[in-house]
């Protein structure tokens, strides 16, 4: 009779690792092409090319911090556009009445979403499941009836930033700022979501993604970890609603506290990969180059972003970063821990 032995290893003969060489390689491939975005890019492509990237970068930002919501935290929202909205008149009037840098601007911007749904959080977390989904849509149309009410903030007709215009700045500049800003917020938050799933927090978010009273039986705070990740969650929505206010120049309520903006970040999740930092930015793109070639084409776009919603959930359940990783073996950033056998 023939035995058939596999070799068996010691505990302490196992290692455990993040990544492996093909990560590193990722991770390098990844530093290139942010280095060929930024030196190479903008002096070889149109102003309106530019203008273009800086609404996918946009997207990257609103599809990675979705993300952080859903796919790590649990929590499906369909009412970020109150911060995207936010975001964008906050950025003029702290440019505009006060004065600001733009950068500086943006940036405060952001934190101004962020404190904003702190306060938020507490109304929202009563509720759960579709009743907390919902719960965010209502404060959205919330966020955008209080707008229309503010004179100051130019009331239903919206707000223009003026502030390039005031200091002279040429188109060429102007474009240019809000490139390198976008790309370089795109590329933060990406790199911020890493590291905020690597850490203790991003354990606990990803046990109550799983299960949130399992969670909390082995001592995760589920409550301050839900809410630590919504406010970061309003934060980059409303840095991104802040690009497409310096990028676009004008706001309006209907414009900037469009629902389309949710629907925008559900599909770039749901197609790129839901619960991997890889996934958005992929889903990102390929939504970017569909709206690039056939938004001329009426409602023919909105049915083929349909069916191709439709035929990655039938082919790839775990979008296309699951299908081209090989179901999580390639992986650029890794945040989970691997058991391997000694070599």
């Amino acid at each position: 009779m023939t035995t058939l032995t596999q070799p068996v290893h010691s505990a302490s003969a196992l290692r455990v690792a993040r990544g492996d060489r093909t990560s590193m390689i990722g991770g390098l491939g990844f530093a290139l092409v942010v280095v060929v975005m930024a030196a190479w890019v903008p002096f070889h492509f149109s102003l309106g090319t530019l203008t273009n990237l800086v609404g996918l970068f946009s997207l990257i930002i609103l599809g990675t911090t979705w993300n952080l919501l859903a796919g790590y935290g649990g929590l499906v929202s369909i009412g970020q556009q109150a911060f995207i909205g936010a975001g964008g008149y906050a950025v003029i009037k702290l440019a505009d009445a006060a004065g600001l840098p733009i950068v500086l601007a943006v940036l405060l911007a952001g934190v101004v979403c962020g404190i904003l749904a702190f306060p938020t959080s507490f109304l929202l977390f009563r509720l759960v499941g579709g009743y907390l989904a919902i719960g965010t849509w209502v404060v959205a149309e919330v966020f955008k009836l209080v707008t229309t009410q503010i004179d100051a903030l130019g009331a239903g007709s919206g707000l223009s930033l003026m502030a390039f215009r005031e200091d002279g700045t040429s188109r060429i500049a102007r474009i240019g700022t809000v490139y390198w800003l976008a790309l370089a917020i795109a590329v933060l938050v990406v790199l911020a979501t890493y590291v905020l799933m690597r850490s203790r927090l991003g354990l606990g978010l990803t046990a109550i993604r799983d299960n949130p009273t399992a969670a909390g039986s082995l001592g995760v705070a589920v409550q301050r970890s839900r809410r630590i990740v919504y406010v970061a969650a309003s934060a980059g929505a409303g840095l991104a609603g802040a690009l497409i206010a310096t990028s676009s120049l004008r706001v309006t309520p209907d414009s900037i506290y469009s629902v389309n903006y949710t629907a925008y970040m559900i599909f770039i999740v749901v197609i790129g990969g839901i619960g991997t930092i890889e996934g958005p930015i992929l889903g990102a793109i390929v939504f970017y180059v569909l709206q690039q070639e056939l938004a001329q084409h009426g409602t023919w776009y909105l049915v083929v972003l349909g069916a191709v919603a439709i035929a990655v959930v039938l082919v790839a359940p775990k979008g296309l970063w699951g299908l081209l990783s090989r179901e999580g073996r390639l992986e650029v950033f890794p945040v989970g821990h691997r058991v391997t056998p000694p070599r």
